[in-house]
């Protein structure tokens, strides 16, 4: 109920600067005591329905907790999407919650606070926002020509990763896309809301590198209803767990977008760190 979430979750733009509890991994990945209690919140109402189901909260794992998505029933949950918005009062804030099995996503929910619109799908039953049928804009491309994506806007964001090979990727992409031309970039700050964009035919591509399971578990699953391409990046297929994602409004345009954007390297989600910096020799 979209009402209820608006009665419990802090609108950043009436109430009190939240000042922020401590950095995860730069001086832009922020926490909050109230990212802390949300979570805390949602896993204990859910836990109380259903005891056996496993979690997955960016809270949660930042503070420690090993992540591993398996195949029994498990709750991805972030908690504030977009916590420097909501630190500054810019006002794009979300809380996301994706159910999945098998590890694959069945339902997701995204309720971006401020403006009260919940964003809903499930598995074959289509996508919604606040009760009405999403649809993605159908923008057209081609592979070999750029006609039809320079009709497009495209979402993205900066993201949390600060050191010079990522920056440098993150700006060079931008003034691919920019180059081709597409008719605009934009970046609201929070990859939910950001990929449910294209969902609902506001924009025609989203993609991030960098990002986190907790981000798109859910708007991936919301795009993918409302009849729009979910992928690797490089045109691969779709790994939540890859911190790679891009999503458009159709095939041609997905391929089209991929050929443009580099990566730079992120360990996945779910690599064990220690494993990570053997393998790097440090």
């Amino acid at each position: 109920n979209p009402d209820s979430y608006s009665n419990s979750v802090p609108n950043p733009v009436l109430n009190p600067i939240p000042v922020p509890n401590s950095l995860k991994s730069s001086a832009a990945d922020l926490v909050t005591e109230t990212d802390q209690r949300v979570e805390k919140f949602l896993i204990m109402t859910i836990r109380r329905r259903f005891p056996q189901h496993r979690f997955i909260g960016e809270e949660s794992i930042g503070a420690g907790e090993h992540l591993e998505l398996t195949d029994s029933p498990t709750w991805i949950i972030d908690p504030i999407d977009g916590t420097v918005n909501f630190v500054h009062r810019f006002p794009f804030v979300a809380v996301s919650i994706a159910f999945t099995v098998n590890k694959r996503t069945e339902f997701g929910i995204v309720y971006s606070c401020v403006d009260n619109k919940l964003f809903c799908a499930q598995r074959g039953q289509g996508a919604f926002l606040n009760g009405v049928p999403l649809h993605a804009s159908g923008q057209e491309g081609d592979i070999l020509h750029d006609y039809n994506v320079s009709r497009c806007v495209v979402v993205t964001e900066i993201g949390a990763e600060r050191d010079d090979e990522a920056l440098t990727t993150v700006t060079t992409n931008i003034c691919r896309l920019l180059k081709l031309p597409v008719h605009g970039v934009r970046a609201l700050g929070t990859a939910a809301v950001d990929m449910c964009q294209v969902a609902s035919g506001a924009a025609d591509v989203y993609y991030h590198i960098g990002m986190h399971c907790w981000d798109i578990a859910a708007s991936a699953l919301i795009v993918q209803e409302a009849g729009g391409i979910v992928m690797d990046t490089d045109g691969a297929e779709f790994d939540m767990m890859s911190r790679r994602v891009l999503a458009a409004s159709s095939s041609a345009v997905a391929s089209r977008i991929a050929q443009v954007i580099r990566t730079f390297p992120c360990r996945r989600d779910d690599e064990d760190p220690c494993v990570s910096v053997v393998q790097n020799g440090l």
